[in-house]
């Protein structure tokens, strides 16, 4: 079978996403899309008319982040005007999703360069309320058949059918940002790192800027829960919240908040790029591939509790690549809530050594459609520092779904 091979991957820094305190929150989404689709094509000596295509993930595609992003962006860094370009949106999978098709499409034979990648500037929510999905209350007959709450409130009522406790939630979070912390100081991120510079040339961010160095489970331990009120909002005139969405289908449930802010993924801004070619085009242009897709998958899973797919992902991304869970070196699964990746843990029997080494969404933060690229490139470098062989990466996302793909270091 045709292979499609990785060539390179580069990611921005994650900015802090809130107008007047995260350094990139004052600019156009196409500009950040354009630093590292710059960069890629410089890195490599691209000669971006032999683009087929960029295939970019952006999930909330309105205002400023709409008008197909892949496509303005590439134009935006320079890019031939025959490198087309188009932009999706599987909400939070939205990055893995993209190379997905990516690899799809050079595998086939029908193109031989693709371009994979995201952008997320979450300081460009007008409304904080737009981070949880949620069916529109004016989709009344929707909402009553497949209800889907507040991702927040999924997270604590996960955590309460699988019997995980608060504690193993926030000794997770103070992991995440310890690793980060030791990661960012020995530079493990510096090979896929692209600084971040105004049209102007003045310097914006070359740095991670959300994790909090120092963070510990016992400062964790005293922070209020943050869905507890929000499960319990009435959403229309007829008494419909969150907590009844679930109760729905779970009517017995018992359930508290036991997710907040510091064991919940980071809300920032952030783009990533992924270069995937075939065999023949690296050859005939004296490309050197870093790794090569062993396999994909995609996986729908109950949309009410909506972030249980990365485990069935996982089985049917392996099942699909005939492998076993015991031969992936590093598993990245993104930590959109604690609960999911301790979750993951648990439900394969992962050792801890080999997942989110490098910290993971709680430390470093969720840029929503540029995450998976970022988690692909993130896990490749940590092969190449490991000299290991196979990663996996995986992530939940909002109706209830999961991407997943497996790439082997060349």
């Amino acid at each position: 079978m045709p292979e499609a091979l990785i060539i390179d991957a580069v990611r921005t820094p994650r900015g802090v996403g809130k107008v007047g305190k995260g350094a990139l929150a004052a600019m156009h989404p196409q500009l950040l899309g354009s630093t590292v689709l710059k960069a890629i094509a410089e890195r490599n000596n691209l000669v971006t008319a032999d683009v087929d295509d960029i295939i970019w993930g952006t999930s909330m595609q309105a205002g400023v982040q709409g008008g197909d992003l892949g496509r303005m962006a590439a134009l935006d860094a320079g890019y031939d005007v025959r490198s087309s370009g188009m932009t999706l949106d599987r909400f939070c999978g939205s990055g893995i999703t993209t190379a997905t098709l990516a690899t799809a499409s050079v595998m086939s034979g029908m193109e031989d360069v693709v371009i994979a990648g995201g952008t997320e500037m979450m300081s460009c929510y007008a409304d904080n309320r737009n981070m949880g999905f949620f069916i529109d209350s004016g989709n009344e007959h929707l909402r009553a058949i497949i209800p889907q709450p507040n991702q927040g409130v999924a997270a604590d009522a996960i955590a309460a059918l699988e019997g995980i406790p608060r504690e193993a939630l926030d000794q997770l979070s103070a992991t995440s940002q310890a690793r980060a912390e030791v990661a960012i100081a020995e530079g493990r991120f510096e090979k896929s790192l692209i600084p971040v510079y105004d049209t102007d040339g003045t310097l914006l961010l070359d740095r991670e800027e959300y994790p909090r160095a120092g963070t510990t489970f016992e400062k964790l331990s005293g922070l209020a829960p943050s869905f507890g009120a929000i499960a319990d909002y009435e959403l229309d005139d007829k008494g419909t919240t969150f907590r009844k969405m679930i109760l729905q289908k779970f009517p017995d449930l018992e359930f508290e908040g036991v997710h907040h802010a510091g064991n919940s993924s980071g809300v920032v801004d952030g783009a990533a790029a992924i270069l995937i070619t075939s065999p023949e085009y690296a050859s005939a242009h004296g490309l050197k591939a870093r790794a090569r897709v062993v396999a994909t998958a995609n996986m729908g899973d109950d949309p009410t509790l909506m972030l249980n797919g990365p485990v069935p992902a996982a089985k049917k991304v392996l099942a699909k690549a005939g492998m076993t869970i015991d031969q992936i070196d590093i598993f990245e699964v993104n930590e959109a809530f604690a609960v999911v990746t301790e979750k993951f843990i648990r439900d394969l029997g992962i050792d801890r050594e080999k997942i989110n080494v490098n910290g993971g969404a709680i430390a470093l933060g969720h840029p929503i459609g540029a995450t998976g690229a970022m988690l692909i490139g993130t896990a490749l470098d940590e092969l190449e520092r490991q000299d290991k062989r196979f990663g996996l990466i995986t992530m939940c996302a909002a109706g209830g779904m999961a991407p997943a793909i497996i790439i082997e270091r060349i």
